[in-house]
């Protein structure tokens, strides 16, 4: 897309499948050993990043209601405007668009119009989430990234009530080299993790935790 065209490159989202597991761990809980991970030969120096998320939806929570998130994040490689859809099956589908290509923090019509299947009410904020992630590429022998293993140190205000809530999370999402068929990459995480002394998720996502379900 030519970087003339900024209504062309504003229009059209990214798209992504979004496949991972989400695990809680205490703030002295030591980091999985990933070795044994199948297909894994080598685990990636840790990267900092600081992230600030903003979510929104209708004072009826329809997106919510639908499956649907959205939110504005700066931090990291992937900051911009995002679209979840709800999960089928393992995965989701996220659509996103760089900041970038936006001048303020209001949702932009692009994406907006990308919504208008769920709804046309006016979207407003519901959750602040900032997040101190350290993130590890977990890569094969060739050096192709497998997954990434992220560390989340959680902050989460809810915009209703001015709750604040806090929280450590594991996340493990599935890269360009995962196997096809990842059961056996998850049921190898699912026991590393247990091992260290972590535990299933207490919630399927962080704006869900952030707004105390």
């Amino acid at each position: 897309m030519s970087a003339a065209d900024p209504s062309a490159s504003s229009s059209e989202p990214s798209r992504s499948v979004e496949i991972e597991l989400k695990f809680d761990a205490d703030d002295d809980t030591p980091l999985p050993d990933w070795t044994a991970l199948p297909g894994v030969a080598a685990v990636g120096a840790p990267e900092l990043r600081e992230l600030d998320a903003r979510y929104f939806d209708t004072a009826e929570y329809a997106l919510a209601s639908a499956g649907y998130a959205l939110r504005r994040r700066s931090g990291g490689p992937d900051a911009g405007w995002h679209i979840k859809g709800p999960r089928i099956g393992g995965g989701r589908v996220e659509l996103g668009w760089p900041l970038g290509d936006f001048d303020d923090e209001g949702v932009p019509d692009a994406v907006r119009a990308a919504l208008t299947h769920v709804t046309d009410a006016e979207l407003r904020p519901i959750a602040r989430i900032l997040n101190t992630r350290t993130a590890y590429a977990l890569r094969s022998g060739d050096g192709a990234l497998v997954a990434e293993f992220v560390d989340d140190r959680v902050t989460a205000t809810d915009a209703r009530t001015g709750v604040v809530r806090t929280w450590r999370e594991w996340e493990i999402e599935l890269g360009p080299a995962a196997s096809a068929d990842p059961r056996a990459f998850f049921s190898a995480v699912e026991t590393a993790v247990l091992a260290a002394g972590g535990r299933a998720a207490a919630s399927a996502s962080k704006l869900a935790r952030a707004l105390g379900y």
